[in-house]
């Protein structure tokens, strides 16, 4: 909890100086912009941290969400399948997706970066072919009006891609520190090796959270094609990976494996969104948003190196 704590305190902090910079940070159409923004990049980032959590990362995030926007569109404007077949069939191949991920990784023993970076460069090439590399759009949404009026409007007086984050954040909560399978995922990124041994199958746990990062990012996917009401294949979910690892990173997951919180992770996204929202209203040169995410991620990872050389240096004491 004092990582969590730590982080909420540096993002209550940046709020107020934000606000004291510049008082726009504070306007009702701003936040809502923040709140809605956090649940959009929240989502996938738990799946991005989940994936950390067991010593794994995935670069393939922003190639799946435009690939489940291209599926989501042809679904309802071309195949014209009834709204909760298509939503249900984007939702469904980035989780078939992340399964042949933690197949490759568990029984093939290959590198998650090496399967996920393949991944990044596979799915954002199908997307781009399938529909020939032009955008498509939802036109006037016959059809499924009531479904892209819920993605872009409130659900129980927020947001609804933050609405769908606080239920997500509430589940995977409960799945990842207060379950069995939780302390699984745990173990196997601390010592994927000395978990076997003490009976768990490693491969399944390893891999379902694959699976689970598949099942977030497509949820993400479809709220991103219609928060941008048209997908670019080529453009669309660009770099997003690096928002999740990043959030996930802040937010206390260690790269090494067997730690961090959904909570953490939650913090660590509004941080960086609060972040980029200080760079836009500062009026600072947009291409510098980047140059920002790396440097709070250099820092998170520099912090975790210090605490851990830190709680070495005790136990050797």
């Amino acid at each position: 909890m004092k990582k969590e704590l730590g982080i909420f305190i540096l993002l209550v902090v940046l709020c107020v100086v934000t606000g004291f910079e510049n008082p726009r940070f504070f306007s009702e159409a701003n936040l809502a912009d923040i709140v809605r923004q956090v649940g959009l990049f929240g989502i996938f980032s738990i799946g991005a941290g989940l994936v950390i959590i067991t010593g794994g990362i995935d670069l393939s995030v922003g190639s799946l969400i435009s690939l489940t926007g291209v599926l989501l569109v042809l679904a309802l404007t071309e195949w014209h399948w009834a709204w909760p077949l298509a939503v249900a069939f984007a939702i469904f191949i980035p989780m078939l997706l992340g399964a042949a991920h933690g197949v490759l990784i568990t029984k093939f023993k290959m590198q998650p970066f090496i399967v996920t970076l393949c991944g990044l460069m596979i799915y954002r090439g199908a997307a781009r072919y399938i529909v020939h590399d032009t955008t498509k759009g939802f036109g006037d949404g016959s059809g499924f009006h009531s479904l892209q009026q819920f993605a872009n409007g409130t659900f129980l007086g927020l947001p609804t891609p933050f609405t769908l984050l606080i239920i997500i954040v509430a589940i995977m909560w409960i799945v990842l520190h207060r379950s069995v399978y939780g302390r699984y995922l745990l173990a196997a990124g601390r010592n994927e090796e000395a978990t076997r041994f003490s009976g768990v199958n490693t491969k399944l746990v390893v891999g379902s959270a694959y699976v689970l990062a598949g099942l977030l990012t497509g949820i993400s996917g479809i709220l991103f094609a219609f928060y941008t009401n048209s997908v670019s294949p080529s453009t669309h979910g660009n770099s997003y990976e690096l928002y999740g690892i990043a959030a996930a990173v802040v937010g206390g997951c260690s790269l090494r494996g067997g730690e961090g919180s959904i909570i953490g992770i939650l913090i660590g996204t509004a941080l960086l969104l609060v972040l980029q929202n200080l760079v836009n209203l500062l009026g600072i040169d947009s291409s510098l948003n980047f140059a920002v995410m790396g440097g709070v991620v250099l820092i998170g990872v520099l912090a975790d190196q210090l605490l851990r050389n830190r709680g070495k240096g005790k136990g050797g004491r």
